[in-house]
């Protein structure tokens, strides 16, 4: 009987610890349970960090389409400042004449060189243009007289002047004979030949320099 007893005991305390053991086992799969969501959280994260935010849209200076605005951005300022600047005058552009513009009782004689604009489009021009005389004793280049030169916006069709002065030759004897006339409009390399509209002849010089003076691009009018 006491054996017995033992016995119904010991099925007690077995099916105890059997029924713990139940429990434990569903408060584990309980606690475990929440591992789904955090899993799914754990997802949207990648998604994320793929370059999207909750709103789907790429975070501000990530992803390829940050990248390209900024670029785009920076090209359109550049070509915005380009596309605004006005081309330079081409030699190829410019009608380039000369004519006599002394006036009586200057001491020195002068001629007007006149740039036409003829390209069909507004050009920018300043500066000074290359000068030198053909003469009989080889070519002579003009010495910029120092004035600033002022920056010109030729419209289609508009002109622009600049004076060459050179002394009269009063020495009595034939002296240094002017045969033509050359000018390379300013930043330019190609030159234009032309028929040289003053006097015939200039004093000799005494080595000392030019005595021929230019002026720069807008420093004389049509009249001289």
């Amino acid at each position: 009987m006491r054996v017995q007893k033992l016995t119904f005991a010991a099925l007690a305390v077995a099916a105890g610890l059997t029924l713990t053991a139940c429990q434990s086992d569903d408060d584990g799969k309980a606690q475990s349970a929440p591992s789904s969501p955090s899993s799914a959280s754990s997802s949207g994260g990648s998604e994320q960090g793929g370059g999207k935010d909750s709103a789907g849209k790429p975070p501000a200076g990530k992803g390829s389409a940050g990248k390209s605005s900024g670029g785009q951005g920076a090209t359109a300022g550049t070509g915005s400042q380009e596309s605004g600047k006005t081309a330079k005058c081409r030699t190829d552009e410019l009608q380039i004449t000369a004519k006599d513009g002394t006036i009586d009782g200057d001491p020195d004689g002068t001629v007007v060189v006149e740039l036409k604009n003829r390209s069909g489009r507004n050009c920018a021009i300043s500066g000074y243009a290359g000068v030198d005389l053909k003469t009989n004793a080889g070519s002579l280049s003009a010495k910029r007289t120092g004035e600033q030169a002022p920056s010109t916006i030729l419209k289609n069709g508009q002109s622009t002047f600049f004076g060459i002065n050179y002394p009269f030759n009063k020495s009595g004897g034939s002296g240094v004979r002017v045969t033509g006339l050359v000018v390379t409009p300013p930043n330019e390399t190609k030159a234009v030949s032309l028929p040289w509209p003053g006097a015939a002849t200039l004093p000799v010089t005494d080595g000392s320099g030019s005595p021929v003076k230019v002026g720069p691009i807008g420093s004389a009018g049509q009249g001289g």
